[in-house]
């Protein structure tokens, strides 16, 4: 899980007080943007930029979540930084009532995130997404729990969330891991596995591959 939480750190720059290391360079929010992108463009093939652009609200919600978080985490001098700040909260707003997405710039989102559907999706603003994770409709990442189990989740790499389904507390979800719809995760989920139910079950160990690619397609008769 420490690798999901490194690879987030590296797609979207240095932490808020981190400095960079001379040997990395962080390829920062606008490379993380494309990794989007690129999630899109595979996950709906034939569809062209143009249409993407114009249709996928999800791309329109992550755009403005990685120019935000790059600024946050940016070392622009401090009252302009927080000017800047309150310019991409309004526009944060702007889009959460566009699109019924909320991705505070302060939460932690690796490339590649592909979200299949818009609407009623919340993520806190101190949670951890790995990279090549898709989110459905419905679904909520925050925090829950009491005393030293409070907090918010960290998600790992190649995680697949139904919808409607709600990740909450200090938990963590390994990676290649599969979210069945509305399910309620309160709990460790093992890498690999896949949960179902309130609470949520183990019910599986198949991974999430099959998950994160298209769909083929209607059945024919």
């Amino acid at each position: 899980m420490r690798r999901a939480v490194a690879i987030v750190e590296h797609a979207i720059g240095v932490g808020a007080e981190a400095a960079p290391s001379p040997a990395v360079s962080p390829p920062g929010w606008w490379s993380a943007y494309r990794a989007d992108f690129a999630r899109y463009r595979e996950m709906r093939p034939g569809t062209t930029t143009l249409v993407l652009v114009l249709t996928e609200q999800g791309l329109w919600a992550l755009l403005q979540y990685r120019a935000a978080a790059g600024i946050y985490r940016s070392r622009l001098f401090g009252p302009l930084k927080r000017a800047v700040l309150l310019g991409a909260g309004i526009a944060q707003k702007l889009i959460e009532m566009t699109t019924g997405i909320s991705l505070p710039y302060r939460a932690r989102i690796g490339p590649g995130l592909y979200i299949g559907h818009f609407g009623n999706i919340i993520v806190h603003e101190d949670a951890v997404i790995g990279d090549t994770c898709n989110i459905s409709q419905g679904v909520t990442v925050g925090t829950s729990g009491r005393g030293s189990r409070r907090g918010a989740p960290v998600i790992g790499n190649r995680v697949y969330v139904a919808t409607n389904a709600v990740v909450a507390g200090r938990i963590e979800v390994g990676d290649d891991s599969v979210v069945g719809a509305n399910s309620l995760v309160t709990r460790d989920v093992p890498a690999g596995s896949t949960v179902l139910g309130v609470p949520a079950l183990i019910v599986g160990h198949r991974g999430s591959a099959a998950y994160l690619v298209p769909h083929p397609g209607p059945i024919q008769h």
